[in-house]
């Protein structure tokens, strides 16, 4: 579980296995699952630590399944009082950056840069030099760059740099973002989507960030003016902004997926799931897709009925159930 998930994937693989078989020993589960014995029964007794099975006293103990919602509840609800400590934390930290600016030397930590020309060519070279990941707030109206225009980030894909982009929701409504944002994805960016976010940001490998200066009801007055942020505590407080943040964004789904094709939908559906889900209404949807509102309707019909559903809530619950997004 080092990668922040409730489970690893070989307990997540035995839970789902124990699940088909409603009860085993471990010397079964060991079977099915092609483990040793002994691998499978230290598995399941980290299963029973978390209070996803329980075990029935024999000569050979037995496990079974319990529900995972209650055994998880109080994880997820932990996980989300530190995103919101995290918040917490952001804010703290740049005030304390603000008060104490001006009582210390920080132009090797902040440096400011002026003009849409040099903060495009400021973000092409981050994005060249990049080697490991590259996170993205993607708000509405670009101040240097429309999407589009964002050919470094195929060159940085190639080179198997990750990209983790999250888009506001109006940018998704603007006409030809989403066709860039489905390239991208199938390039192997992962997209997901907020209804808004906080400020724009460009963070390279972790260790420099781009922010711009610039409010949205100011970007008619002069230049615009960013600030190319080094290590700090400043840079640490803007990734844990990040990460809250991808926690709570939906994901837009593109590519496709064998879970997906075996329930049946297809690419085009499983992309206006996704909108859907996002928040994105039917008009935009139909626009966006190229589509009649007629259509879109009829499309989550047949959804709604696979999902065995006769509402848009119970398609969006039954979509994270079943894990089509």
């Amino acid at each position: 579980m080092h990668d922040g998930s409730l489970l690893d994937a070989r307990e997540e693989q035995a839970y789902r296995l124990l699940v088909g078989l409603s009860a085993a020993k471990a010397a079964d589960l060991a079977e099915v699952a092609e483990l040793p014995q002994h691998e499978a029964a230290e598995v399941l007794q980290r299963l029973q630590a978390t209070g996803l099975v329980a075990v029935q006293p024999a000569d050979e103990p037995v496990f079974r399944a319990l529900p995972p919602d209650v055994a998880l509840g109080t994880t997820l609800l932990r996980r989300q009082e530190s995103l919101e400590a995290a918040r917490k934390t952001v804010a703290a930290l740049s005030e304390e950056f603000r008060a104490s600016a001006s009582r210390r030397d920080a132009h090797h930590l902040v440096e400011v840069i002026v003009g849409a020309a040099t903060l495009r060519e400021r973000l092409r070279d981050l994005q060249e030099s990049a080697r490991e990941e590259i996170l993205w707030f993607c708000r509405a109206n670009p101040l240097a760059m429309q999407g589009a225009d964002n050919t470094e980030e195929y060159g940085a894909l190639s080179r198997g740099v990750r990209y983790r982009a999250i888009y506001e929701r109006a940018l998704l409504e603007t006409p030809g973002e989403l066709d860039t944002i489905a390239e991208g994805v199938g390039w192997g960016e992962e997209a997901r989507t907020l209804p808004t976010l906080p400020v724009r940001l460009a963070i390279v490998d972790r260790s420099t960030a781009i922010c711009p200066l610039v409010r949205d009801d100011e970007m008619s007055i002069g230049e615009p003016t960013a600030a190319v942020i080094s290590r700090g505590q400043l840079l640490d407080a803007l990734l844990a902004l990040f990460e809250s943040h991808w926690e709570q964004a939906t994901p837009v789904r593109l590519r496709p997926d064998d879970t997906l094709v075996a329930e049946g939908l297809d690419d085009s559906e499983r992309f206006l799931l996704s909108l859907l889900v996002a928040g994105v209404p039917d008009k935009s949807i139909a626009s966006q897709l190229g589509i009649s509102r007629r259509t879109v309707q009829r499309r989550l019909d047949r959804m709604m009925a696979l999902a065995g559903v006769d509402t848009r809530t119970g398609l969006a619950y039954q979509a994270a159930k079943r894990r089509w997004l």
